[in-house]
């Protein structure tokens, strides 16, 4: 890089003001520092272009890194799941075989059906239990049983109920 001292900017001024005139010398200064700056714009962009580029070169490898790692995992689990169902496809068979030997016998007694009626009448009265417990109570049975209809807060629960002198006059 060239080294411009103060001394060497006096110098050059000197000679451009000798050489160019005074009358042209703003307009050419002028002319020179807009040309200086356009320079470090084009300068700027160039190295932003690059180093986008650079950037974009690096995402690129890491998705293909990615996108490899993913498609060696699919792999491996859809190695995995064939694995299981073929496990799980022998260990069916075995039970099936071993159901089909048994005796059935055992599933006619009464106390195997007396069994499926306790657990149908369960059912029936937990259904009937949560129907009561989230269904609605009629407006007119609340009157008539006494029930409050409105939540009161604590402070409305204390005025009602404080004892002392109760005025109907409002402030206003």
């Amino acid at each position: 890089m060239i080294d411009l001292g103060l001394s060497k900017l006096a110098i050059i001024g000197a000679v451009a003001l000798v050489v160019i005139g005074p009358e042209k010398l703003p307009k050419v200064a002028r002319m020179a520092g807009t040309l200086y700056g356009r320079a470090q714009r084009y300068l700027h962009d160039v190295k932003s272009e690059v180093s986008r580029e650079i950037e974009m070169e690096e995402l690129r490898n890491l998705h293909k890194d990615v996108q490899e790692s993913a498609n060696s995992f699919k792999s491996e689990v859809a190695s995995f799941k064939s694995d299981v169902e073929s496990t799980v496809s022998s260990h069916l068979t075995e039970v099936e075989s071993a159901w089909n030997g048994a005796d059935h016998s055992a599933s006619s007694t009464p106390a195997a059906t007396a069994g499926l009626e306790d657990i149908e009448r369960k059912a029936r009265e937990f259904r009937r239990k949560k129907l009561v417990r989230t269904s609605s109570v009629p407006a007119w049975f609340k009157n008539r049983q006494g029930t409050r209809q409105h939540v009161l807060s604590g402070a409305a629960r204390v005025r009602k109920f404080r004892p002392g002198v109760k005025s109907n006059t409002s402030f206003f």
